[in-house]
């Protein structure tokens, strides 16, 4: 029978999730510059997806990476593939912009200008800002076939000019790129008012209205926005033991910018012959060109100025507001008592910086380590470390170095923390350390039976993006959990090479087995009791054991809904997966947490932790997993599956082509997930005070 399962393609299945994130630029109930981000917010994840997956594709496919005949031709019909579906979606995007978000605008008295339609008030203005304020930043290239080629730089934004001398007796057009503007002048470009309107203009379509001012002697014939998206994976080869990870991610690192090219996005109204001029100058190959629309680079709409001030995502739960309960003198004093859930952004991050420092200034606490795979910038939580080392305390941070796209922060803030007296642990051969798990001991190197706090959490210690993603944190003193994380911290450090786990589930050790154990329990209910019953969080479900598992589970009846984000390779409505119901929560904030419910016959079983259901994360890197026991905890975690699997408003159903149902319903009670969830608490919390 499991060879006749089927399973969604991975890329296939995210540009699925990508897409649902577009739609909800077209919710009209939603502020409009909120509307606008998630435009943004698309665009932003294509770019990426383009940068990494694609560009795999690709290298397999040019034989690049040595791969069987079969597995090139696959990837040579999956680019295809995702170009096809791409430009689909391109086609709605444009409709969205072009026929909603702009005419919202408008109605807001704000007006986006194009090149061609300045109106008589405004022309002074744009000529002056562009002399004074553009000008001196562009250089215009030619573009001369088989000549040497300029070079275009990665995710930036150029200006491609096809004009003609106006000398009679020269006749072939000249052909020229203009590197736009990136750090110097904004993209958007805010004009004078006028009868209480504003007006925002592209800085693209500024330097359009001024070609001639560029090209004295020339007729401008058309002008049309490119942009190259290139490889930015980084590729080691981890099999050599001789390799320096540190030293070899920071020699890749500057190769990124200068990878191949897996994109060449370009306005679609461009001529064909101009575009085969281009792509003939630059070495693109065909299967490379991706259509725009005028405007590309819409990932930049996140920066969009708001000069009306309407519209702007007002009534959005603040992250940062809610207080935790009981424990404001002491969260450390409260969590050697009790544990503790804490959800974030409804809570603030700060709560944790608050508990960090707590450590920092304790008697009671020696010994301090920390997972580090995010942080952001100016990091409170690398400072307050830093603090604890100044203060005499142990501290100990391993660093994922081959976290994609933070290679140079990771090691520029280890190195800072280094020089300040902290022990740096480094990326691991062929694992990476995604789990994200801080440890407060109250005595250094107590192996046997350490006393402490241990933090588990489903998000980085990050506090930027802490306010806009949906994570959940437990903070325990409970001495078993305590004493695996000690033992994982000197696994890390090299200290140990034989290992087991039996209270935490961790990847590559005891995760996948535990896994398969508790389902075949629910099966084994749902045979005897007829009460088997799964739910499970995560932002990606990838790996086919693990899904063929979840089929298994469905077809001797065990009732399982999955609240799955992003990727989602199983396919439901097939007999073998008819109990399986896939959810899919798009809103303000990112659904970031994995949790997991197993009913376990009417005593269930809750976990939380940091892997998704891929391959990676199973099989390829070291991911953490924490039971909750404490019975408040676990009913809060439960409360919390149930509203998002209550939501009828930002909730979608997944269907068997990857089309998303909404669950709206007109005369049920409205439940947004994210909003509930954060009243929940908020209730929770005034009963507590």
């Amino acid at each position: 029978m499991k060879k006749a399962y089927k399973f969604f393609k991975r890329d296939i299945s995210w540009l699925s999730f990508n897409y649902r994130v577009l739609l909800e630029a077209k919710d009209t109930s939603l502020p409009l510059y909120e509307r606008i981000n998630f435009i943004s917010i698309y665009s932003s994840n294509l770019e990426e997806f383009y940068k990494v997956r694609v560009a795999e594709h690709k290298a397999i496919a040019s034989g690049t990476m040595q791969k069987k005949d079969k597995e090139v031709e696959s990837a040579i019909q999956l680019v295809k593939e995702i170009n096809r579906e791409v430009n689909r979606q391109l086609e709605v995007r444009i409709q969205i912009y072009e026929q909603e978000i702009l005419p919202a605008l408008k109605k807001q008295n704000t007006i986006f200008y194009q090149s061609r339609n300045v109106a008589p008030w405004h022309i002074p203005f744009i000529n002056t800002f562009f002399k004074e304020e553009i000008f001196p930043y562009l250089q215009p290239v030619p573009v001369i076939k088989n000549q040497v080629k300029s070079f275009l730089r990665d995710e930036r934004l150029y200006l491609a000019v096809r004009l003609y001398s106006k000398n009679r007796e020269d006749h072939s057009p000249y052909y020229y790129v203009i590197k736009l503007p990136h750090s110097k002048v904004p993209r958007f470009i805010e004009l004078p008012t006028y009868n209480g309107f504003y007006y925002i203009m592209y800085i693209e379509d500024i330097v359009k209205a001024n070609l001639s001012e560029i090209f004295p002697g020339f007729t401008i014939e058309s002008s049309y926005c490119i942009k190259i998206s290139r490889d930015a994976d980084i590729y080691l080869n981890e099999e050599s033991k001789k390799i320096n990870i540190v030293e070899a991610i920071k020699k890749e690192v500057k190769k990124r910018k200068i990878g191949d090219v897996c994109r060449f996005v370009y306005d679609k109204q461009m001529p064909n012959d101009f575009l085969d001029f281009l792509i003939q100058s630059f070495d693109i190959n065909r299967d490379e060109l991706v259509a725009g629309d005028k405007h590309i680079n819409l990932e930049d709409l996140k920066n969009l100025p708001n000069p009306s001030g309407l519209g702007m995502p007002n009534h959005k739960p603040k992250p940062m507001f809610l207080h935790l309960p009981n424990q404001e003198s002491s969260i450390l004093n409260y969590v050697f008592q009790k544990d503790l859930l804490i959800h974030y952004p409804y809570f603030s991050f700060d709560h944790f910086i608050k508990f960090l420092y707590e450590a920092v200034n304790s008697k009671e606490i020696k010994e301090i380590m920390l997972t580090q795979y995010r942080v952001a910038e100016n990091s409170a939580v690398v400072n307050a470390l830093i603090a604890a080392a100044k203060n005499g305390k142990k501290v100990t941070v391993f660093v994922e170095i081959k976290a994609r796209f933070d290679e140079e922060h990771n090691l520029t803030t280890a190195s800072m923390m280094e020089e300040a007296g902290i022990t740096i642990l480094y990326s691991l051969r062929k694992l990476k350390v995604h789990a994200k798990v801080a440890l407060f001991l109250k005595e250094p190197h107590q192996v046997d039976f350490p006393k402490g706090v241990a933090y588990i959490s489903t998000g980085n210690f990050n506090e930027k993006t802490a306010t806009i993603y949906a994570d959940t944190a437990l903070f325990t003193a409970d001495n078993p959990i305590v004493a695996e994380l000690n033992n994982l911290f000197n696994l890390l450090r090299g200290e140990k090479q034989q290992i087991s786990f039996s209270k935490l589930l961790v990847a590559q050790y005891n995760l996948v087995p535990q896994l398969h154990q508790l389902i075949d329990r629910e099966i084994e209910n749902q045979i005897k009791n007829n009460n088997g019953r799964i739910i499970l969080k995560m932002n990606a479900l990838q790996d086919p054991q693990m899904i063929c598992k979840l089929y298994e589970a469905s077809q001797a009846g065990v009732n399982i809904d999955l609240i799955v984000r992003g990727i989602c390779c199983l396919v439901p409505e097939q007999p073998y997966s008819k109990n399986i119901k896939i959810t899919r929560i798009v809103d303000g904030f990112l659904e970031h947490v994995r949790a997991w419910y197993f009913g376990n016959n009417g005593d269930p079983k809750l976990f939380l932790g940091s892997p998704d259901w891929m391959k990676r994360n199973l099989y390829r890197r070291i991911e953490v997993v924490t039971p909750i026991t404490d019975p408040f905890a676990k009913q809060e975690l439960i409360d919390m599956l149930q509203i998002q699997l209550a939501d009828n408003r930002k909730a979608t159903r997944v269907d068997q082509y990857l089309n998303h149902h909404s669950l709206y319903r007109p005369k049920e009670k409205p439940i947004r997930a994210q909003y509930t969830f954060y009243e929940y608490l908020k209730r929770k919390n005034e009963i507590n005070l």
